[in-house]
């Protein structure tokens, strides 16, 4: 059987979603509540590659075992053996050719920030602070320029796998910031993200906002495609995979079903 789980977690104390030699993983933490439950280990297929202290609360994985254990019982089987910084919150089967990761349509980020002058105790993992006054109004006008059909080699890490093989053309369906009080919220849907792209685009629109970059120069940001012409790369912590998207929305959160 091939299943389909919806995950949360809290990335602060992981190096990432995928395993990794001699540091703490997500995947790595999953896969031992896996082998406590069902007395195996299967190749899980995660929707998406989360960096060193990103969040989720959205994450799709599959992975396909012999389904002695329905689904639904997976989710409360699996949550007694993880830790408390992660949880599964639904599970389905899905059809055995599923991948969560080449099956998605559209993922949605979120990047969370504290504009105050004071570091709100109760976030400082899940928000990044910063002091000065943020224009949302010119944050919004920027964040217009990305939405789109892009070349987005300007949002990308230098020297990453996409960037050297030209491989980075996305497309951009909604980018919106918003405030509620001292959050500012930047939320973005695409198709595909290259590496540390929505952290760029958030340091380029934090930028708009102190004025100290014309919202009407991203078309020429994204156009030249140098990476210097960019805002800073925000801090890991700030940044939660908000949503996964499959075709035609029949494979969604269903909680704790089968």
């Amino acid at each position: 059987m091939n299943v389909l789980l919806r995950l949360a977690y809290k990335g602060t104390r992981y190096a990432g979603f995928q395993v990794q030699p001699n540091a703490p993983t997500v995947c790595a933490a999953f896969q031992d509540a896996l082998q406590a439950v069902l007395g195996e280990r299967p190749d899980v297929k995660g929707c998406s590659r989360t960096d060193a202290g990103v969040h989720a609360l959205d994450f799709a994985l599959n992975f396909h075992y012999d389904g002695h254990i329905p689904p639904a019982r997976l989710v409360l089987a699996l949550n007694a053996h993880l830790p408390e910084d992660i949880r599964v919150k639904s599970a389905q089967p899905v059809p055995e050719d599923f991948h969560a990761r080449y099956a998605a349509h559209a993922k949605t980020y979120r990047y969370r920030i504290r504009n105050s002058a004071v570091d709100d105790p109760f976030d400082l993992d899940t928000c990044w602070r910063t002091a000065g006054p943020l224009d949302v109004a010119a944050m919004q006008a920027a964040a217009d320029g990305f939405v789109g059909t892009h070349d987005f080699k300007a949002l990308c890490a230098a020297g990453s796998g996409p960037a050297a093989h030209g491989d980075t053309v996305r497309t951009i369906t909604a980018c919106t910031v918003e405030r509620q009080g001292e959050l500012v919220t930047v939320t973005v849907t695409a198709d595909g993200y290259l590496y540390n792209m929505v952290r760029i685009l958030a340091g380029t629109l934090v930028e708009a906002g102190r004025g100290k970059l014309d919202p009407a120069a991203v078309p020429d940001i994204l156009a030249k495609g140098d990476r210097r012409l960019a805002g800073p790369t925000l801090p890991a912590k700030g940044l939660f995979l908000l949503r996964v998207d499959y075709p035609g929305g029949a494979l969604h959160p269903t909680e704790g079903g089968a």
